[in-house]
């Protein structure tokens, strides 16, 4: 048998005679000791680089949003200045207050909201339950179809802009209405649904609709990193698959529902390609975030602002649209920031 050789330990005795011994020696030979050494000056070396590339990467990130807030605040006067770069000689809060008042901000803070709000709410549920099929289910063709879901991924919106549209304006299911036609008991070919928000409801339950396809790939990594006993367990005691899904499954999914569900209700706020596609006169539009991007009338030329930098004044006020519009993001990542990382370390996309 091999003798084990094992660490001589170091008794607390030991310590305190080392501790002594120290304390015995001065300050100077105890400066020199702990500060003077080439594994000293190898981490301070060390400590300051990281130090200055954290701040000049901070400085590169931040710095847009701080040029954006400095120009919300200053006035025509210091667009003017070109001595003025960040720091306004002559701040105001005019930009604020007439974007607020006369673009309907409030308008389309409550309207972008219920609409932000419901789809997400209903992308989340839609595309967890879409993902939970292909990770836990196997079936013939669910390769195939998770391929598809993919591609929904790849291909521009923009090319089946016509097809939903044309879709959506004479919307019918399982073919009821040319089976009315046939009857004789209407002549239309569907329902037309422009001009609301169910498209984009609708779009939303059948987990189509916008960056669906990469919600339901990071749900479906989530899904096959649970262990399978657990939903084993609930069939032995009798547990259906919908009831061990909602008891089971989505308790243990809710930080990755709250990041699927914070990416939908960002991308749906800012939104202007389904909204401008469902909508098709502008009355009966509703107002919401992307429109409050523009000059108010008050801050026009033509109110007796000055012209010298109309582009330049212009290019400051719809900036200040664009803090307004994020505001409520930021307020709302502030909150859920813990659940957003979570949700993207267990959806195994990152390294």
């Amino acid at each position: 048998m091999n003798e084990q050789t094992t660490a001589p330990k170091i008794k607390k005795e030991t310590k305190n005679k080392i501790r002594v011994e120290f304390d015995r020696v001065s300050g100077w030979d105890r400066f020199k000791l702990k500060y003077l050494t080439w594994r000293f000056l190898g981490l301070s070396i060390f400590k300051l680089f990281r130090l200055v590339l954290l701040v000049g990467i901070s400085y590169v990130i931040i710095y847009p949003f701080i040029a954006k807030f400095a120009a919300s605040i200053m006035s025509p006067s210091d667009i003017t200045d070109v001595t003025v770069k960040l720091i306004s000689k002559n701040p105001t809060l005019d930009q604020y207050k007439y974007i607020i008042l006369e673009n309907d901000f409030t308008k389309a803070l409550i309207n972008t909201t219920v609409l932000s709000l419901t789809a997400a709410l209903i992308q989340a549920f839609s595309c967890c339950l879409v993902a939970y099929g292909f990770a836990k289910f196997k079936f013939k063709g669910n390769k195939f179809l998770f391929m598809l879901v993919i591609l929904t991924m790849v291909v521009p919106h923009g090319v089946l802009r016509f097809s939903m549209r044309q879709n959506f304006a004479s919307y019918e299911i399982a073919g009821i209405y040319p089976l009315l036609n046939k009857l004789g008991l209407t002549a239309e070919t569907g329902i037309n649904l422009l001009n609301t928000n169910t498209p984009l409801y609708l779009m939303s339950l059948g987990a189509i609709a916008f960056k669906n396809g990469l919600y339901i790939f990071m749900l479906r990594q989530f899904f096959k990193g649970v262990p399978d006993e657990l939903e084993e367990s609930a069939y032995i005691d009798g547990s259906g698959v919908f009831r061990t899904f909602f008891t089971i499954i989505l308790p243990l999914s809710v930080p990755m529902m709250v990041t699927v569900f914070l990416f939908a209700f960002s991308w749906q706020w800012t939104d202007n390609f389904y909204t401008e596609l469902f909508y098709i006169g502008v009355s009966e539009k509703p107002t919401l975030m992307p429109d409050i991007v523009k000059v108010p009338p008050k801050l026009t030329p033509e109110a007796g602002w000055p012209t010298k930098a109309t582009g330049d004044w212009t290019s400051a006020v719809k900036n200040t649209a664009g803090i307004l519009i994020m505001a409520p993001l930021m307020i709302v990542y502030l909150f859920c920031q813990r659940f957003l990382v979570q949700g993207i370390e267990r959806s195994g996309i990152v390294g």
